[in-house]
């Protein structure tokens, strides 16, 4: 049985004065899937993010979640609908433990933003019920227990990029926009973060739209993907394909031979 979609972007395009960020880009997401998105700088990639999450408004195409047309919805109604996103900078509150910061983004994702404007230190102390049992589960998915109580100041930067996933996560959603998330991360941090999106996707059954330079990454982890150059897509298929695909090659991978991907 083919999967329903999840995400689908039709025919997107948006231009800023004279250029022509996008051009009648399509994506496609499937239910618990993972997507990847790649080029070269300046492809549309992040501006194609922006219109999926609502921070930039399309001059043509629509988005639709679950068969929903969210194309002028805000960021925070698309979030209500399951649609959560990380961005490459990572902003930590740093006198906030991990834990903490998994329960603020679970009760922002409620709608009780002012409980924990008001009430933010401690907050991983005083959670009960349901809310405990989510916050603990994702510390352990994302092999963030260890570190649990300590303030995000002495993070080092790939768990704190591991944080950014886990807030994600805890606001429930049914896809996750990742932009960039392994830049800045050494091997070893690159792959525990593969592996903790690997564990999300099968015990929550989240999909991931994974934005990334790293091609290898998304060649090994995403079962789809999509090639955007100059605002336009190039390539959609496997990574057998992608890898096999002379346009994707000329394009992208410059001089590259596909040996050289395996």
């Amino acid at each position: 049985m083919t999967p329903s979609t999840l995400l689908s972007a039709e025919q997107i395009t948006v231009r800023y004065g004279g250029l022509v960020a996008l051009d009648g880009v399509d994506l496609s997401v499937p239910e618990h899937a993972l997507v990847g998105l790649v080029g070269p700088n300046g492809a549309g990639k992040t501006t194609l993010f922006g219109v999926c999450s609502g921070l930039v408004r399309p001059q043509a195409g629509r988005v639709t979640l679950r068969g929903v047309d969210i194309t002028g919805a805000t960021p925070q109604r698309r979030a209500r609908l399951g649609l959560a996103r990380t961005f490459q900078r990572v902003e930590l509150f740093t006198e906030l433990t991990v834990r903490e910061h998994v329960v603020v983004a679970h009760r922002t994702r409620e709608g009780r933003d002012r409980q924990v404007l008001a009430d933010l230190v401690g907050l991983g102390n005083r959670t009960t019920g349901r809310e405990r049992e989510l916050v603990e589960r994702l510390l352990v998915l994302l092999a963030l227990e260890p570190v649990a109580d300590r303030p995000a100041a002495f993070l080092p930067f790939g768990t704190a990029r591991l944080v950014e996933v886990a807030r994600a996560l805890a606001t429930e959603p049914a896809l996750v926009l990742l932009d960039e998330p392994t830049s800045g991360l050494d091997a070893e941090e690159t792959e525990r973060l593969a592996e903790a999106l690997r564990r999300a996707r099968a015990e929550l059954g989240v999909a991931f739209v994974l934005v990334e330079h790293n091609v290898e990454l998304v060649l090994e982890l995403c079962e789809d993907v999509t090639v955007l150059d100059f605002g336009k897509v190039i390539a959609t298929g496997s990574p057998a394909a992608i890898r096999a695909s002379e346009i994707v090659q000329a394009a992208y991978l410059g001089t590259a031979s596909v040996s050289e991907l395996r």
